[in-house]
């Protein structure tokens, strides 16, 4: 027979992981009114002095949170997006870019919110990680972007592209928060908004950008 026995590592890893599904699994069932270390311990089956073996306190556990679904959901919605990238002329693709985060937004409706609101308080850790995580974000859909042949060339362009990241994010958050209230229950519908926005702004953009050789 296989020995199972978990080192000491690995039995804290596993705990901890208990610990951040056991919130998120609170999150989606009670919303935010529901955590408490108490709640989450019983609903992961630890003792409570346990939760502050590996967090200091429930901001710090909603900041892990944060971190561990940018770990996983950040390269699926790159990959969406390389794909749709790698086949420029695919409608199915590009639609999938938008409809992966999309999706992945509205899978945890309480999380979502409160990352979108945590990114505006600056007097907690806990925003100061959902602004950070915005940053690395926008950072990652600059590098797509320019992966997908829109320049960056120039400080300008560079800023634009900035700006355009934001507003991809703003727009798909929007339609995220109008489906969760009930506005705009076909989640196709919020894709073609979508797709329809960066399809205006990338043509904008490379009807702006001068032709190879023209001396700019």
């Amino acid at each position: 027979m296989p020995d199972v026995t978990l080192s000491r590592r690995e039995a804290k890893d596993l705990t901890r992981r208990r610990l951040l599904a056991a919130a998120l699994r609170i999150l989606d069932n009670e919303g935010e009114g529901g955590l408490s270390t108490g709640n989450v311990c019983r609903s992961a089956g630890i003792a409570q002095s346990t939760f502050y073996v590996h967090f200091h306190n429930m901001q710090d556990l909603l900041e892990a949170l944060g971190e561990e679904a940018a770990r996983h959901v950040g390269p699926v919605i790159r990959e969406a997006r390389r794909r749709s990238s790698a086949s420029p002329h695919s409608a199915d693709r590009l639609r999938d870019a938008f409809r992966v985060p999309l999706e992945k937004m509205c899978g945890h409706p309480e999380f979502f919110r409160l990352n979108v609101r945590a990114r505006f308080d600056r007097a907690t850790p806990l925003g100061e990680a959902a602004r950070r995580r915005a940053a690395a974000t926008r950072a990652q859909l600059v590098e797509d972007l320019v992966a997908a042949g829109l320049p960056s060339d120039t400080p300008d362009r560079a800023m634009r592209l900035d700006m355009v990241a934001d507003g991809v994010t703003a727009l798909t958050e929007a339609m995220a928060i109008g489906h969760l209230e009930g506005r705009y229950p076909d989640l196709d519908q919020c894709v073609d908004v979508l797709v329809e926005f960066f399809a205006g702004v990338r043509a904008q953009i490379l009807e702006d950008r001068p032709a190879p050789g023209s001396g700019e």
